[in-house]
C-alpha cells in the first residue's frame, strides 16, 4: 500500500493553542516576584506571536496594572480595542503618530532631544498634556539617553513640564545582560540607573514609576524591582535564558501549543532522498509523514534535520529542509492515520517538545521560536474565562 487511510477530523492544518489561564496564572507568579511592585505585562510584538488583545486582557484580569508595547501602532491597537489602562510605547521614529498616541493617553517614550521637540510640538497642537517617560541608556547602547545628554533632555523635560505640554511620568532603563547570571554589567548598570533617576529627581521629576527590571531581572533580581516590572517573555511561560532555570523552576507554564494535521503518510523505499536538496536519505524502508507547516509559518530553516516533533507518542525529527509550507518527519515504519496530530511545541506534559528544545536545535533562543510563528496559523484560545 502506498499510504495509510485517513481518519475523520476536523482539525486545523495547524493550530496555536493558548492557554490564557496559563497566562493568567504566570502572571500571578510575577506579581508575587515582584513583591509589591507592579507588574507591566509587556504585549509587542503581537504579545510574543500570541495574540495581544486577548493576553493583553487575560494578563490585567490577572492583575497586572500596566501594557507595555514596542510601536505605537501596537499601542494604539489597545486602545482601539477598548483597553482603557496605563500603556507605554518605546520605539519612536520622526513623524510618529505623536498626537494620536497623545489623544490616547499612551505614555510616550523619550531617548532624545528629537523626541522630546515632536512630542511637545504635537501636544501644543492638541491642546492636550502628553504622558511622557525618559529613556536612560545605562549600558545597553541601544535605545535610550546617554549619561552625557541626560541633564539637557532632563532639562528640556522640566521646561515643557512647566508650560504645560508634558507630564514626566517614568524613567526608566533596560538591561543587557540580566539573563547571565552575575554578568559585571548588571550592577553597574543598576548604578548607573540609580545615580541618573538621582539626578532627575533632584531637578525636580516626580515620575509615577522607575522601572528597569525585565524577565530574568523580575525573576532573580529584587534589588531591580523599584515601582515596577516590565516581565515579556516570562508571561508567556518561557524562560529568559536556560542559564538561569527552567519555566518550571519559577512555576511558569507554557502558554503555547503549537501543532499540526499529517497531511499525508507513505511508505519509501532506502536510498529516497527527502526534501530540497536531499540531505537526508532515507537509512531503508520507512514511513514517511508529511507535517504542512514551514518556514512561511514560522518553523525555522535552520531546524532542518533537527527539529523535533511528537507524532503519535514518539519524538521525530524533521527530515531534511523545512520547505516554505511543509517538513518532512521519517516514522521509522510506524504508520499513524493521516490527521494525526503532530505536536511541535508545547508545555511538555505529554512528552512533547518545548520552545526551548526548539531553540536548541536551530541555534537561536526561544523568545523567537514563539514569535515568530506567522498568521497563517491560526490562535486558538482556551481558558479565557476567570
Amino acid at each position: 500500500m502506498s499510504e495509510t487511510a485517513a481518519v475523520p477530523t476536523t482539525a486545523l492544518r495547524a493550530r496555536a493553542e493558548i492557554d490564557l489561564g496559563a497566562l493568567r496564572a504566570n502572571v500571578r507568579v510575577l506579581r508575587a516576584r515582584a513583591k509589591g511592585a507592579a507588574v507591566m505585562a509587556v504585549v509587542k510584538s503581537d504579545a510574543y506571536g500570541h495574540g495581544a488583545v486577548p493576553c493583553a486582557r487575560a494578563a490585567l484580569e490577572a492583575g497586572a496594572s500596566w501594557l507595555g508595547t514596542a510601536t505605537p501602532e501596537e499601542a494604539l491597537a489597545l486602545r482601539a480595542a477598548g483597553l482603557t489602562g496605563p500603556v507605554l510605547c518605546w520605539l519612536w521614529v520622526p513623524g510618529g503618530p505623536w498626537r494620536q498616541a497623545i489623544e490616547a493617553g499612551i505614555d510616550v517614550s523619550l531617548s532624545g532631544m528629537w523626541a522630546l521637540r515632536e512630542v511637545t510640538a504635537a501636544a501644543r497642537e492638541a491642546g492636550l498634556v502628553a504622558r511622557v517617560q525618559l529613556k536612560a541608556d545605562t549600558g545597553l547602547g541601544r535605545n535610550g539617553c546617554q549619561p552625557a545628554d541626560w541633564a539637557e533632555l532632563v532639562g528640556a523635560a522640566l521646561r515643557a513640564e512647566a508650560e504645560g505640554l508634558v507630564r514626566v511620568t517614568g524613567l526608566w532603563s533596560h538591561f543587557a545582560c540580566a539573563d547571565e547570571p552575575g554578568h559585571p554589567s548588571i550592577t553597574a548598570q543598576l548604578d548607573r540607573f540609580r545615580e541618573m533617576t538621582a539626578y532627575a529627581e533632584e531637578q525636580g521629576v516626580r515620575p509615577e514609576v522607575r522601572h528597569i527590571a525585565n524577565s530574568p531581572a523580575t525573576l532573580t533580581l529584587p534589588d531591580t524591582h523599584f515601582d515596577l516590572v516590565r516581565p515579556g517573555i516570562a508571561m508567556y511561560g518561557v524562560s529568559p535564558s536556560p542559564e538561569i532555570g527552567t519555566p518550571a523552576d519559577f512555576g511558569l507554564r507554557p502558554v503555547m501549543t503549537l501543532s499540526a494535521s499529517l497531511a499525508l503518510v507513505k511508505h519509501v523505499p532506502g536510498g529516497h532522498g527527502v526534501s530540497y536538496g536531499h540531505h537526508y536519505v532515507t537509512p531503508g524502508g520507512t514511513t514517511l509523514g508529511l507535517v504542512p507547516v514551514g518556514y512561511a509559518d514560522g518553523i525555522p530553516r535552520h531546524a532542518s534535520g533537527t527539529g523535533p516533533v511528537l507524532v503519535d507518542g514518539k519524538w521525530r525529527t524533521a527530515a531534511g529542509r523545512v520547505a516554505m509550507d511543509q517538513f518532512v518527519v521519517d516514522l521509522g515504519g510506524d504508520e499513524p492515520p493521516v490527521g494525526t496530530e503532530a505536536v511541535l511545541f508545547g508545555p511538555g506534559d505529554r512528552g512533547e517538545p518545548t520552545a526551548e528544545d526548539w531553540a536548541q536545535a536551530c541555534g537561536t533562543i526561544a523568545y523567537e521560536i514563539v514569535t515568530r510563528i506567522g498568521t497563517r496559523v491560526p490562535r486558538v484560545y482556551v481558558n479565557g474565562s476567570m
